[in-house]
């Protein structure tokens, strides 16, 4: 499947996202490539601000260079010949060596599109930059910082996830479907909301590995009501202490697909394609937090994912859902947490 510019921007994709790439293929052409290179420039900003070594001041400052240069506010490009060297995973050290070719695909989209994927990966750009500023790089065995409070938890889900479903929504309205325009301000806050559940489950997922970089997303305020700090998440036994207020942020995570569910129903019937998109990654979700809610998430040799053939059997699933009567209902329904309240 070629979805974006070239085979080269395509096998990027294909090679640094093993939940997304499958999405893509549901889109209308119409918004694929632009759905899929901007996941591919945030992808780049991820991976800078992610990086498991070096000073915070010269992983801002490239950070900083890599979006002026997409901004178009430069020409210079910085080196990251060095920080790909010292990636773990070796797609996301091959997608460094290529930001050039990333970038160079805007050139091939309009000027509106260009804008609001600009629009959106600045946005994401100043949460990796404040996501920097608060933690430092991703170094083990350092201390261990955590978010405040709960608005500094929601604040950064909007930052690195809500906003693209502000872009998703841009893109749709400007290029698929119209809606009434009273519906508007509800379908813009419902998308904002679908991204957040899935940076949510990221979050959620993550923990022993953030932990161990020193970083903690549960908010220290929250922690502290449970008579719990940071360091305590490190031992998998404190899992009984921490269920009730980890059970608490999966039952935000599963308000937030229900949002994204009414997103979804708020799309017009015919259109199979955007719908079997959205759909596809609130299966993944849904799928996801059941499995954490199940788990032993503080138990870092108790890695939680949904595999590759449990996302093909969604794929075929939703196939069948899309064109039997009440099928999408019924699949979603199904599927939902069984915590799920």
């Amino acid at each position: 499947m070629s979805v974006l510019i070239n085979d080269k921007i395509d096998n990027l994709l294909k090679s640094t996202s093993r939940s997304f790439y499958p999405t893509l293929k549901y889109l209308p052409k119409k918004v694929r490539g632009q759905i899929g290179l901007l996941y591919l420039l945030a992808r780049v900003a991820d991976t800078i601000a992610d990086s498991k070594h070096g000073d915070t001041e010269e992983l801002l400052r490239l950070l900083r260079k890599y979006n002026d240069v997409a901004q178009g506010k430069s020409t210079k490009l910085p080196d990251f010949s060095s920080l790909a060297e010292i990636q773990d995973n070796p797609n996301e050290a091959e997608l460094l060596r290529n930001v050039d070719d990333v970038i160079e695909g805007l050139k091939v989209y309009s000027e509106d599109d260009r804008a609001r994927m600009l629009e959106c990966l600045d946005i994401i750009v100043g949460g990796q930059i404040l996501d920097l500023e608060r933690f430092g790089p991703a170094n083990e065995g350092g201390n261990i910082s955590a978010l405040k409070n709960n608005s500094e938890l929601d604040d950064y889900t909007f930052r690195v996830a809500g906003c693209v479903g502000v872009f998703w929504t841009k893109m749709s309205l400007a290029h698929i479907i119209s809606i009434p325009s009273e519906q508007e301000e509800e379908f813009f806050e419902k998308g904002i909301r679908f991204g957040k559940a899935l940076q949510m489950i990221n979050i959620l997922r993550d923990i022993p590995e953030d932990l161990r970089f020193g970083r903690c997303y549960i908010p220290l305020q929250e922690l502290s009501k449970h008579g719990m700090e940071p360091s305590d998440l490190l031992i998998p036994d404190n899992i009984g202490k921490f269920r009730p207020l980890y059970d608490e942020y999966l039952d935000l995570t599963n308000e937030h697909l229900d949002a994204a569910i009414e997103y979804i129903k708020m799309l017009p019937e015919t259109q199979f394609r955007l719908k079997a998109s959205c759909m596809l990654p609130v299966l993944i979700g849904q799928r996801t937090v059941t499995l954490l809610r199940d788990g032993n998430i503080l138990d870092s040799a108790d890695r939680i994912k949904v595999t590759r053939d449990e996302i093909k059997s969604y794929a075929r699933k939703l196939l069948r859902a899309l064109i039997i009567p009440g099928g999408v209902r019924r699949l979603l329904e199904k599927n939902k947490d069984s915590g799920h309240k």
